[in-house]
């Protein structure tokens, strides 16, 4: 099970003939898990949106548009879930007694937040291990919540519309060139 979820790129086209229309919820629901549980890391996000959009060059079930639409809420909504946890959680793994989580790293967490906070949930959407990672850490280093939004819409913005765009732009190439042969 955790190999296909690692590699669910390589499965789209037979979750598609299996699953029609559900791909959607599927989908919407691995970004989600994705970009919304530190836990769920191993995801891949990059290369699964490349893929949906090669995928939506080459079928008429799928639809770039609404696949953005969708894939782009489940982003944001994965980080906001995201910083939630770490709003409510954080302390909760940070104590006097802990060998690596320390209190005193809370507190250098929200000073860094508070400097680079937006610049960072940015690229991070582009950086597949820190992508589930910082907006827990916004939100238990307290990043302002109105900052932490507009870079979270922001970045989920370009993060799925670059690489679903440069899948789509990939799929038609391929697809041009199956034709020419």
């Amino acid at each position: 099970m955790l190999d296909f979820l690692m590699h669910i790129e390589q499965w789209l086209p037979n979750l598609l003939d299996q699953y029609g229309l559900w791909i959607y919820a599927i989908l919407f629901l691995i970004i989600l898990a994705e970009t919304g549980s530190v836990f769920m890391f191993f995801l891949p996000g990059d290369s699964l949106l490349i893929a949906i959009g090669a995928l939506c060059s080459t079928t008429d079930v799928i639809h770039l548009h609404y696949m953005g639409l969708l894939l782009f809420s489940a982003s944001v909504l994965g980080y906001i879930v995201n910083y939630y946890t770490g709003q409510v959680l954080g302390f909760k793994f940070f104590h006097e007694h802990s060998r690596f989580l320390k209190p005193a790293y809370i507190v250098k967490t929200n000073h860094y937040f508070t400097k680079h906070g937006g610049k960072t949930i940015l690229v991070a959407r582009f950086v597949p291990f820190v992508r589930s990672f910082a907006p827990f850490a916004a939100g238990a280093g307290h990043m302002n919540i109105f900052s932490f939004m507009l870079y979270n819409v922001v970045g989920g913005l370009i993060w799925i519309s670059l690489l679903l765009a440069m899948g789509y732009g990939v799929g038609n190439m391929l697809g041009l060139a199956v034709d020419l042969i």
